[in-house]
């Protein structure tokens, strides 16, 4: 059993005269532009393009193919997956409709200068064919050559060799006399120099190149001044990767904007960031999470940082403990056992025995008694009766004589099929001996298997009074 920290993001998608119902799954940024992948109802799978948060276009795809912009964005963008609240505050709007392919350049002129354009048609090429997209890009081109501007036909034909690099009329044309002074300046100049000048490709560049420290500055400079949700993204997807925490006071306060402190904590919980070290609020979300009966909620939360909790948090992990599902304490084991380890005094062994006894059931359901064993190694020296039963249990295994006491054990713990085959083997063994009969009967009994336990029941009963007749 598991839960999931955040809820899903929902989208109404208009297509044509139906209203299709989907669900995010994730969401990539690549600069100024956002991918949003979407599976509706039915299993389809629908691609939506941002352009500095206005949509451009999206329709279903079967496939992302390799080396388009999609591809690229869910493999060198940054990618957050969904269910996570910051997915939601990434969308302007939770209804779309998917806009008229034919029409879209021509509404799109209404919004974005030409520069943009051409760079916005790099980002279709899973929706249009490339070489429709090279011929829009090249009109752009020819456009400003004809109007004199010939920073931005540069500006354009560097896009279009970005975008097409095996394409011989874009490198010809980059390398044309008339673009001397552009290429030498943006081969020699530094990007700060650049910005001023062409901020899309300095945006671009810095972006593909962010874990650079020098260019990573220049892109949080940009975002800090246009774009405060990608900037949060941006150090988020750094502290998770590098593990620092320096300015998280300054991020917090940025996220609040769209999310809640609750949604914040455990936000930084999943990328093992310890917001009870760095944020005095975290301890109240945690009681307050507790009190609302959300004690696998708060788990999810504080479980990475177990090691690092001050003794104030007890009360907290003890309440954790004990209200924990069982199948949910298994799937967080190892993360659990360093609680158990931390345990205030306060708790008895006779609590901790109980619920060891409903963890080993499950645990014994899903695996063989060995390897329960040893994933209960490190509360060996815990001193339980549990423990120790399970230990006697794996001693049993090796001795064939003794396969009744195993069977007892395995009943115990309410694992019927393998005690039936325990008390199998000593029926074999002692075919005389109503003992083990019995004991089938009831494990049949328990499984709620009627006709099973009836009929073991008669064989009971022959044998017993052949015994007395004896």
């Amino acid at each position: 059993m598991d839960i999931e920290l955040f809820m899903p993001t929902e989208l109404s998608i208009k297509d044509k005269n139906r209203t299709i119902k989907g669900k995010v799954v994730r969401a990539a940024i690549f600069a100024k532009s956002k991918v949003v992948d979407v599976v509706t109802e039915d299993h389809d799978s629908y691609y939506f393009i941002y352009y500095k948060n206005s949509l451009v276009y999206g329709n279903k795809l079967e496939k992302v193919e390799n080396g388009t912009f999609i591809n690229k964005a869910f493999n060198e963008g940054l990618v957050i997956n969904a269910p996570h609240p910051l997915v939601t505050a990434l969308i302007p709007n939770l209804s779309l409709s998917i806009p008229n392919k034919n029409k879209l350049f021509s509404q799109l002129e209404t919004h974005h200068s030409l520069e943009e354009i051409a760079y916005i048609a790099t980002t279709l090429d899973s929706f249009f064919e490339k070489d429709q997209l090279i011929k829009i890009i090249d009109n752009f081109y020819f456009h400003f050559r004809r109007n004199g501007s010939f920073m931005k036909s540069f500006q354009v034909i560097q896009i279009l060799h970005d975008f097409s690099p095996v394409l011989k009329s874009a490198q010809e044309r980059l390398n044309l006399h008339d673009f001397h002074k552009y290429r030498d300046f943006y081969q020699t100049s530094h990007l700060p120099s650049i910005l001023d000048k062409d901020p899309l490709f300095v945006e671009i560049q810095c972006f593909k190149d962010r874990f650079n420290p020098e260019k990573r500055i220049i892109l949080e400079d940009i975002l800090s001044k246009q774009d405060s949700l990608v900037e949060l993204l941006l150090w988020l997807e750094d502290a998770a990767r590098l593990q620092k925490v320096q300015s998280i006071k300054k991020y917090t306060a940025s996220a609040l904007r769209f999310v809640t402190m609750e949604e914040w904590v455990q936000i930084l919980a999943q990328v093992k960031i310890n917001p009870f070290l760095e944020l005095p609020e975290s301890k109240g979300i945690l009681e307050k999470m507790i009190k609302n009966g959300h004690y696998e909620r708060a788990a999810l939360t504080l479980l990475n940082f177990i090691a690092d909790l001050p003794a104030s948090y007890d009360e907290i992990l003890s309440k954790i403990w004990r209200n924990s599902d069982s199948r949910f304490v298994i799937a967080h084991l190892e993360e659990f056992i360093s609680l158990l380890k931390q345990l205030p005094e306060g708790e008895t062994p006779k609590e901790l025995d109980q619920k060891i006894f409903q963890i080993v059931v499950v645990l014994l359901e899903r695996h063989g008694l060995k390897s329960v064993y040893e994933k209960l190694l490190p509360i060996q020296n815990f001193n339980l009766d549990v423990i120790r039963k399970i230990g006697k249990m794996v001693e049993l295994l090796e001795d064939p004589d003794r396969m009744m006491e195993l069977g007892d054990y395995y009943a115990e713990f309410k694992q019927y099929d393998q005690a039936i085959d325990c008390f199998f083997w000593e029926m074999e063994l002692q075919p005389l001996n109503p003992s083990p009969v019995w004991k089938i009967s009831k494990m049949y009994q328990f499984k709620g298997m009627v006709k099973e336990a009836v009929t073991y029941q008669k064989i009971y009963e022959q044998l017993k009074d052949h015994q007395e007749i004896s």
